[in-house]
């Protein structure tokens, strides 16, 4: 029997933000959902992420209010139990009254999800996909390898529009552990086309058929997009993306939380530099979280591979996480027992 599909009036626009891990999803949210706040829309910001513990909910708070609610999906036991609780989470807030709900995922997302669940009844009635952002690092494109080059792509083929993002640092320790600050700056035409290219390269590797061009992509630093930026970003669409799909173990990019970290802001830098740096610990491509930092004094950390950012902050939480491929867990947990009460199990 063929299915009649009726759509109900006043559909809620569901937008999927992604990026491979450390891209700056969260940063890029913060602004985009300022703007569609100026806007008067009502929106609601859901978080997946692995584990109990969301960092990147923490740094959303200072947006919530009347027009805006946050929102979270615990992941980790299982990709079906996961599309449960998203499919369970969307129906319970068919009813609330938003304009739009933005998806955060995590840095390792099967998008096919986000597309399965929104096709079935009955949130193909309440839920209308408007866009598929992507946020990409501009300076790790050509630095991915093996996996991290397929999750690259599976988070950008269905985009309607590619941000990029490290077009701006702010505050961070060079590699002399100086405090320095980066100016903004916009990525120039021959820079465009280098990234591009190293783009479709990438896509055409995995057969996608897919080719981005420079009308296909955002280039400054979050803070100096306009209104006008935005508004092309909000009306971006999505791609219908096929490739060959890669199985993922569950030990490949596992996380590895640590709680009540407290450490100077000195030996912060120096446990991220020194793990980044050893190959014993894994390939770890993203350290963030909270730490207490002094008594009456606590830092935020968002380090890559190429960049320590440590920030003073206020939080309830001293926490880190540690997001990498094929992470060694006991010598990490060795590196660290001095400096937090729970390890990670």
């Amino acid at each position: 029997m063929q299915k009649i599909l009726i759509r109900e009036k006043n559909m809620v626009k569901i937008d999927l933000i992604t990026g491979f891990l450390g891209s700056g999803k969260t940063t890029f949210i913060k602004e985009y959902a300022k703007y569609l706040l100026s806007k008067g829309e009502k929106i609601c910001i859901i978080e997946n992420d692995y584990g109990a513990v969301n960092i990147d909910m923490v740094l959303l708070q200072d947006l919530f209010g009347d027009n805006c609610n946050l929102e979270m999906i615990v992941g980790g036991d299982g990709q079906e139990a996961h599309r449960r609780r998203f499919r369970t989470k969307l129906i319970s807030m068919g009813m609330s009254g938003y304009d739009r709900v933005i998806i955060e995922p995590s840095g390792i997302y099967d998008v096919d999800e986000f597309f399965d669940v929104l096709y079935d009844e009955p949130l193909d009635r309440w839920y209308e996909i408007g866009n598929v952002i992507s946020i990409v690092d501009s300076g790790t494109v050509t630095k991915l390898f093996d996996m991290s080059r397929y999750i690259f792509m599976s988070e950008i083929a269905c985009a309607g529009k590619l941000v990029i993002s490290k077009l701006v640092q702010g505050f961070y320790y060079d590699d002399k552990g100086i405090w320095s600050e980066c100016s903004g700056t916009s990525l120039n035409s021959s820079k465009t086309k280098e990234l591009l290219k190293s783009i479709n390269t990438i896509m055409s590797d995995f057969n996608t058929g897919i080719s981005f061009t420079e009308k296909d992509i955002v280039a400054k630093p979050f803070l100096e997009l306009t209104d006008r930026d935005f508004e092309e970003i909000e009306n971006c669409g999505y791609r219908h993306a096929s490739y060959v799909k890669l199985p993922l173990s569950d030990r490949e990019f596992t996380p590895l939380f640590y709680f009540d970290v407290e450490m100077s802001k000195e030996e912060l830098m120096e446990k991220t530099a020194k793990l980044f740096a050893d190959e014993k610990a894994g390939h770890i491509i993203r350290i963030k979280g909270f730490v207490k930092t002094g008594e009456n004094s606590q830092a935020e950390i968002n380090a890559t591979r190429e960049k320590t950012q440590i920030n003073p902050v206020i939080s309830s939480r001293n926490v880190l996480i540690i997001i990498g491929e094929n992470l060694n867990r006991e010598y990490i947990n060795e590196a660290l027992k001095d400096y937090c009460s729970v390890v990670s199990l």
